[in-house]
Parts: structure tokens; C-alpha cells; sequence
């Protein structure tokens, strides 16, 4: 899924989109599996109980709406909050926008990017993620947390920057 093409300027190209890295989704799936075979073993329990009909239809209903407002709430909202996180790099800026109901973002010119930092742990480094830290001219360093290839979005982004103030030096 490419980054709207609406934020960008006219002649701006997007270098590099990326959403936060997969393990942010692993707890979700863990409720999902967790949730649904709980909710599998209260139904077909009381299926097996000598219940009225109604009273087994209104229990059932009952486990019905529970897992649907624990898988809600711990599976589907954790993945659309991934999916509408964006971490984007074009030729003159870097970009993060997150949120799903209120949207927020920060927009960091590539000439005004002091340093960049990458770090990962042991478990990130086998999953090939990590914490992006930016240090612009103007504020605190911004540290991007869960940026998969953390190394090579590191790497590229500081051609990128590179690239960008040899333009703006050989303009002068």
C-alpha cells in the first residue's frame, strides 16, 4: 500500500513508506487465537448442558458478544492502529503520521536533520527492527520505535540527508 500521493509536493517522491514492524501485532494474535478458543470451548459446553433452548441461545449470545468486544478491542483496533501508521522518507522530508480516530504527525525537512541513530536489542536484531532516533536543528531528538530494516533505513536516510545538503551546497 503506497503513501497517499495528496501530502506529497508536486515533484516530491517518497523514497521509502514503512509501517511499524509485525511484532507489534504478535499480543493481537495471541488474544485472537486465545479469545476464540475460549469462547469455542463455552459453546460447545453449554451445548452439552440439558438447558432450554432460549437459555442456551442467551448464553451463547452472551460468549458471542464477549469475544467479539475482547477480540475488538485487542485484535482488530492494535491492527488498524498499525495500519494507519505511517513512516515515510521522500526526497526532501521525513514523515510519521499515526492515529486512528484523531490523526497526528510530524514532518522533518532532510536539511534540517543533524543526526541519525538506529539501536536494537537481541530480539529485535533477529527480528530485523528497531528505534530510528532523528535529531533535527530545531528539536529534541525524535526516537521512531519498531522500524523494520532499522539498519538500512538508517543507511538510506543518511544518503538521503547527505544527498540533500550537496544539492543545497552546489546550488549556493
Amino acid at each position: 500500500m503506497g503513501y497517499p500521493e495528496n501530502v506529497l509536493a508536486g515533484d516530491e517522491q517518497v523514497v521509502l513508506h514503512r509501517h511499524p514492524h509485525w511484532k507489534r501485532l504478535v499480543g493481537s494474535v495471541l488474544v485472537l487465537l486465545l479469545a476464540t478458543f475460549v469462547a469455542a470451548l463455552a459453546a460447545a459446553w453449554v451445548d452439552t448442558l440439558s438447558w432450554a433452548d432460549n437459555a442456551k441461545l442467551v448464553v451463547s449470545l452472551v460468549i458471542g458478544v464477549l469475544w467479539l468486544l475482547l477480540v475488538g478491542r485487542f485484535t482488530l483496533w492494535p491492527f488498524l492502529t498499525w495500519l494507519t501508521t505511517h513512516f515515510v522518507v521522500t526526497d526532501r522530508r521525513v514523515m510519521f503520521r499515526h492515529g486512528l480516530l484523531t490523526r497526528s504527525g510530524i514532518d522533518i525537512p532532510l536539511a534540517r536533520i543533524n543526526s541519525v541513530e538506529f539501536s536494537h536489542g537481541v530480539i529485535d536484531r533477529m527480528l530485523r527492527t528497531g528505534t530510528l532516533t532523528i535529531e533535527s536543528a530545531s528539536q529534541d531528538p525524535l526516537e521512531f520505535y519498531d522500524i523494520p530494516q532499522v539498519e538500512r533505513v538508517h543507511s538510506l536516510l543518511y544518503h538521503e540527508v547527505f544527498d540533500t545538503l550537496g544539492t543545497e551546497e552546489s546550488g549556493r
